[in-house]
């Protein structure tokens, strides 16, 4: 007897009608069966970027709300007598600081959103700088990945845009003091500055049209450019395929994870609730930028305390540390040193060491091969302890940004801080760099110890000639890949100024800058774990042997290890596909 099967439904006829059309029409079930087939690997540091998208998702969620109720306009206003806000009743103020308070007291959800949204730019900025640190580390920018690494950089320029766009609409007090340094940065710029200040805020500050320009910076201009930038950077991962850490079964050839669909997708789902979540307790538990404790922009108030969002303390920390007394008279014109260094010269060295540095370091190896496993930061000593150094730099501005309130708090004095932070702006950075090469290369020290006598046990085991040992636990397969998998890297050897004629050799001083920074690079390095240092070891190590046969506990650590440390035959990452 056949079995009876049911019929569709009208909901799913319609839905597969639906799905042909568009197939037939668009092409878009290649695309599709593209996608639910894309292989991503599964770590927790590839979550970083997902909270960069998603806190961007939400800030565009609560900006749309916002718009419909902020009004950009710096037209004098005054705040009524029944408003609210009882301390702000007759104040004058503008229309954009006064729909701010409307917004915040007024409109039903309006302080959430507000909230939520100024929380989404805190954590979006976070979540791209420590996605970027997750990529230097680790090698990532490597090829084919340096134009992405260009997208990511351009996006933070474009995060920090956005950021101090923002939180210059509502026209408070704090946001007005940003506004007063940055026309002083631009009037800073020799020749043009005063030119490009008026161009900037209409006139002489702060002028009548900056609030409108800002706010269509903030709304239009710097989120199409994110949007785009976004879209090409996702692009760009999907066509050069995920990243993946190292680890046995995973290779330059493969990807080892979950498909798209329906694992990560699932997960990507779960993730932007996870994070919205988050923000939304923050938002409606912690308050942020309480404009109306500030009252509408007014150049004459001057208090401490006065900082902008974390992301900006680094360029009002380096405005504080720098001295007074550093402007220079050129005729009957002034060039403001003591601003257009910290404002300009010190991000520049910041910013542009970050975003050229994998261009140098691929010059410095002269590496035109693909990298798909990413890097152990030990393995990159110099990479590493240079990440590590413009961290420090970048924290130590950032705290000097609130060197009155730790003064205040710490009953300290602020002229002690000011100079303890600006020695150590030029040696922690320093100091940072030497102890965290020695930390890695010690770490592959200990890597390489590992790998030639395994773990210790702190057994000791005495043979019958009255000699006492210690018994180590040979590494597994798994663990010894590991830690030998990757590739010793070395400076470059050039060939001689002259050549056997005694003629000079075009090009010679171009390969010699590129071998001194090679040598900068590599030269101080451990070299990985071979075969023959394995087979010396372990092969004819007597004592080994004897240990082998009293204690019965098989072949000795590293022994059976293929050439270079390589992948045990048979041996495979669970879930592991290919691309």
């Amino acid at each position: 007897m056949s079995e009876l099967k049911t019929p569709p439904s009208g909901g799913a006829k319609a839905a597969a009608a639906t799905a042909d059309y568009l197939d037939q029409r668009t092409g878009v079930g290649n695309a599709v069966k593209f996608f639910a087939r894309k292989v991503f690997p599964d770590h927790w540091s590839f979550f970083l970027g997902e909270i960069a998208l998603y806190s961007f998702v939400t800030l565009l969620i609560s900006g749309v709300f916002l718009t419909l109720f902020f009004v950009p306009s710096m037209s004098e206003v005054t705040y009524p007598t029944e408003g609210v806000w009882a301390t702000m009743r007759g104040v004058e103020m503008s229309e954009a600081f006064s729909s701010t308070l409307r917004l915040s007291f007024e409109v039903r959800g309006g302080l959430l959103m507000r909230q939520i949204h100024h929380w989404a730019a805190l954590v979006f900025m976070a979540a791209i700088v420590v996605h970027m640190m997750r990529v230097f580390f680790t090698g990532a920018f490597r090829k084919p990945r340096e134009i992405n690494w260009v997208v990511g950089f351009v996006l933070l320029i474009l995060g920090l845009a956005a950021g101090f766009s923002g939180y210059s609409l509502p026209d408070d007090v704090l946001s007005g003091n940003g506004l007063r340094i940055t026309d002083g940065v631009i009037k800073a710029i020799p020749i043009i500055g005063s030119y490009m200040s008026y161009f900037v805020f209409g006139g002489e500050f702060p002028g009548h049209d900056l609030i409108p320009r800002l706010f269509t910076v903030h709304i239009l201009l710097v989120p199409g450019l994110i949007l785009a930038l976004i879209g090409l950077h996702l692009f760009l991962m999907v066509m050069h395929k995920h990243t993946q850490y190292p680890g046995s079964g995973r290779k330059n050839t493969n990807v080892v994870g979950y498909p798209a669909v329906p694992v990560y997708a699932g997960k990507l789902l779960f993730n932007f609730f996870v994070v919205f979540g988050v923000i939304a307790l923050m938002a409606g538990t912690m308050t942020i930028n309480p404009v109306w404790n500030y009252g509408p922009y007014d150049p004459s108030p001057v208090s401490a305390g006065a900082q902008p969002d974390w992301y900006m303390l680094f360029l009002e920390g380096a405005l504080r540390l720098m001295p007074g007394a550093t402007e220079v008279m050129i005729g009957p014109y002034t060039l403001s040193l003591n601003v257009i260094i910290p404002a300009m010269i010190v991000p520049g060295i910041l910013f542009t060491a970050l975003a050229a540095y994998p261009f140098l370091e691929a010059f410095a190896t002269g590496d035109k091969s693909e990298h798909h496993v990413l890097d152990r930061p030990r393995n990159r000593p110099f990479r590493t302890a240079f990440g590590v150094a413009l961290l420090v730099a970048f924290f130590i501005l950032v705290l000097a940004g609130s060197n009155d309130l730790i003064a205040t708090h710490f009953h300290l004095s602020i002229n002690d801080i000011t100079w303890t932070f600006r020695v150590f702006l030029f040696l922690g950075p320093w100091i940072a760099f030497v102890v965290t090469k020695r930390i890695c290369l010690g770490l592959q020290r200990k890597d390489r110890e590992l790998v030639l006598h395994g773990h210790e046990t702190g057994r000791i085991v005495r043979f019958a000639s009255g000699e006492y040992i210690e018994v180590h636990k040979p590494l597994d397969a798994h663990e010894r890949w590991l830690r030998v998998q990757h590739e010793a890297v070395r400076p470059l050897e050039i060939e001689p100024a002259e050549d056997s004629r005694g003629v000079r050799r075009k090009g010679y001083k171009a390969d010699r800058m590129r071998q001194r920074l090679s040598q900068l690079f590599y030269e101080d390095r451990v070299e990985p774990v071979t075969p023959a240092e394995v087979a010396a070891a372990h092969g004819h190590d007597e004592h080994d042997e004897q240990h082998t046969a009293i204690e019965g506990h098989g072949q000795p650590a590293g022994v059976g290890a293929s050439a270079h440390g390589a992948e045990p035959d048979g041996e495979t990452a669970p879930d592991g596909r290919n691309s």
